[in-house]
């Protein structure tokens, strides 16, 4: 193996666009980022490309879903950057800020409740590029889920978003079937029938939205989409499991808002090295989700970022 001749300080500075150390060594690793994971076939193309001509030839991929291109030397990090930027893309994706954005496939999945996709972008667009010069306490990661199957596992994020259909229930339509098939079909059992007539157990209800349209007589017509929040969600050496705002949205800007006022609050009441979940172990669930869902500290956002 070669021996490591880069300065600390240089490691550091290219750290910082993007460039982590192969161990050992004056060779790098490019962390490409792709904005939830999705790429055209010319960026695909220009990836693999600049892998073999600057790097070693290997791509791997992130559980961030970022693409590493592995093997690339000092001298030649600043010829990647430019080679990539010809289709748009970027290095980056460290440091104590707003981390690269996850997403699920989102509608195009059968189970997709809203376009995890696209929101997911759009909060890559307002927070990580917008917010790539403010420094955190520690990273901040975000992830954002299309239905309650948590398949990207936003409740274990520092904020994450489900998405979320709650059934339009008319209890007055329900004809008190033998076998009914909402019921039936409830994945969770939150829909039953009692005295022969369905009930659907709010607390319960994950609001999946798989039992809408499935009665004949259109006692579940159909819903109305919705965002659940987790806050304080940590994996790695120490895991915690991210606590839902007891508030449901139903409109997109309004999640945006608790993101970036979350964003804020963290950079005003953080300790530095700490991560979000510990803030809000210090400070208290209850105390940190009334400030999330005030406009207090929004309207202090100029004199927080300063």
């Amino acid at each position: 193996m070669a021996t490591l001749t880069i300065s600390n300080e240089d490691e550091k500075r290219v750290k910082a666009l993007g460039f982590l150390n192969n161990r050992g060594t004056d060779n790098f690793s490019a962390r490409v980022i792709t904005v939830n994971g999705a790429i055209t076939a010319a960026q695909a193309k220009c990836i693999a490309a600049a892998a073999e001509l600057f790097g070693n030839g290997i791509i791997t991929f992130t559980t961030r879903l970022s693409v590493e291109c592995q093997g690339i030397p000092y001298n030649k990090i600043e010829d990647f950057r430019s080679y990539i930027a010809k289709e748009g893309l970027v290095t980056g994706g460290t440091g104590a800020k707003v981390r690269p954005v996850v997403a699920c496939k989102g509608t195009t999945c059968q189970y997709g409740l809203i376009d995890a996709s696209g929101l997911a972008k759009e909060i890559h667009e307002r927070f990580y590029n917008g917010y790539a010069s403010v420094q955190l306490p520690h990273k901040f990661k975000i992830a954002v889920g299309g239905c309650p199957n948590n398949c990207v596992k936003p409740n274990l994020n520092d904020l994450g978003i489900i998405g979320q259909m709650i059934p339009n229930f008319d209890k007055d339509q329900c004809k008190g079937c033998k076998k009914c098939a909402v019921a039936s079909g409830c994945p969770v059992n939150a829909a039953t029938i009692v005295d022969g007539i369905l009930e659907i157990n709010s607390a319960n209800c994950k609001h999946c939205g798989r039992c809408i349209g499935k009665c004949n007589f259109d006692a579940i017509k159909g819903g109305i989409q919705g965002y659940k929040i987790y806050i304080g969600g940590r994996w790695g050496k120490c895991v915690a499991h991210g606590k839902a705002l007891n508030k449901m949205f139903t409109n997109k800007e309004a999640a945006l808002r608790v993101i970036e006022t979350a964003i804020l609050f963290y950079r005003e009441q953080g300790k530095s090295g700490e991560r979000f979940s510990q803030t809000i172990e210090r400070l208290g669930f209850e105390n940190t989700e009334t400030q999330l869902l005030s406009d207090e500290i929004l309207s202090r956002k100029q004199e927080i970022l300063e």
